[in-house]
């Protein structure tokens, strides 16, 4: 199989997976506009104003990368794993599985396309918060850097989860009972300082805590953990998770009844 026929059968998959997403805005696009406004409204103005400032800068300023990784990553997630599962419970992911493509292709097309989705969400969670306060871009390499290693990791958990889930149950418990409670206790809301001593260390141990201080040091220049060291462990997270995603691929896991 040529290079170029390898490339246009990505490509359409790829196309495929977004335009399946980009055609349902009301599914996709209008929860993250209404949940993050309820967000902004709440932390930001009410509880904001009470709060004060954190690190030197205004409350809602302060949860605004946090919000942008909990839209990102969960949407991330639910793009590749319902894409994954779907195509398995209808068996239209045969069509995938039997075409002259690579393993890889395959894997390639359903994250990039997973991505895609959850770097517009942050784009539009962004935007929302814009409405509520300024978001300055303090470094803009590693905002970027972080956004697009944080989907990518999460996309390829979504193609996990999708060939792992055995109901549409699965996927829910995943998203609501793993990925959000993870995210919220991964210093969304508050500062690592203000917690005593065990209880930070303990927070450490959580991946989310690195992506939202990386996310706030690109955008507000607010940082607890050294983002270059930050950065460096979630890249190599998310090639191991792209790693397992093509060998599950190869070995056909879940990909037959």
């Amino acid at each position: 199989m040529s290079t170029g026929s390898s490339t246009t059968q990505v490509a359409t998959l790829a196309r495929r997976e977004i335009l399946r997403f980009i055609r349902r805005p009301y599914n996709t696009f209008l929860p993250p506009i209404v949940t993050n406004t309820l967000y902004f409204s709440v932390f930001g103005i009410i509880l904001g104003s009470r709060i004060g400032s954190v690190a030197g800068v205004s409350y809602i300023q302060f949860v605004l990368p946090g919000l942008v990784v909990l839209g990102a990553i969960s949407d991330a997630f639910e793009n590749a794993s319902f894409s994954v599962f779907h195509g398995r419970w209808e068996d239209y992911i045969d069509e995938v599985t039997t075409a002259p493509m690579t393993h890889r292709g395959m894997v390639g097309a359903y994250v990039f396309a997973s991505a895609v989705r959850g770097l517009l969400t942050a784009v539009l969670i962004v935007g929302v918060g814009l409405v509520f306060t300024a978001a300055p871009v303090t470094h803009p390499f590693h905002l970027v850097g972080f956004l697009v290693v944080t989907v990518v990791l999460f996309a390829g958990l979504g193609v996990v989860g999708g060939l792992a889930a055995t109901d549409f149950d699965n996927l829910t418990v995943m998203n609501q009972f793993i990925l959000r409670p993870l995210v919220f206790f991964g210093a969304v809301f508050y500062s690592l300082d203000v917690l005593p001593p065990l209880w930070r260390n303990i927070s450490l141990l959580n991946p989310m805590v690195y992506m939202v201080d990386g996310v706030r040091y690109g955008m507000i220049g607010v940082t607890e953990i050294d983002p270059n060291i930050s950065l460096a462990v979630l890249t190599g997270a998310a090639l191991a998770v792209l790693a397992i995603n093509l060998v599950l691929f190869r070995r056909g896991f879940g990909l037959t009844k």
